[in-house]
């Protein structure tokens, strides 16, 4: 079996392959930079939990890295509907967040703008919307 790199062709495939790689790029500086992830997600480690550094390493660069890669090395629709659907509950807790814990802050509302984006274009290909 010879494995192909499967590169987009459709408008919307381009646009699911676009969110996965901005996802993917998330993930590298998550994984290779924490501290600029945690300035950026405005998270603030305590000198005495270095542990806490590993979150940004793991869970969070593990979790983008992990669904970005599979979609772009897979291109299955169902990947990107993962995708999608990951981008659209991370925009609906901030939400969440926004209306009951106060978080009513511009940058709040720029983050909410960058998930509904990365939510929106995977979803408008595998709804098939943007053929």
């Amino acid at each position: 079996m010879e494995f192909t790199f499967p590169w987009p062709f459709s408008q919307g495939e381009w646009l699911a392959w676009s969110s996965a790689v901005v996802t993917i790029l998330f993930g590298l500086i998550a994984l290779f930079a924490p501290g600029i992830t945690l300035k950026i997600l405005r998270l603030e480690t305590r000198p005495d939990h270095p542990e806490a550094v590993s979150e940004a390493r793991a869970t969070v660069s593990g979790f983008w890295l992990g669904v970005g890669i599979c979609c772009i090395l897979l291109a299955q629709p169902f990947l990107y509907l993962v995708l999608g659907v990951s981008w659209a509950l991370t925009a609906f807790g901030r939400m969440v967040s926004m209306l009951s814990d106060g978080g009513n802050t511009p940058y709040n509302w720029v983050s909410l703008l960058v998930e509904i984006v990365l939510a929106v274009l995977p979803l408008v290909f595998f709804f098939g919307f943007v053929p």
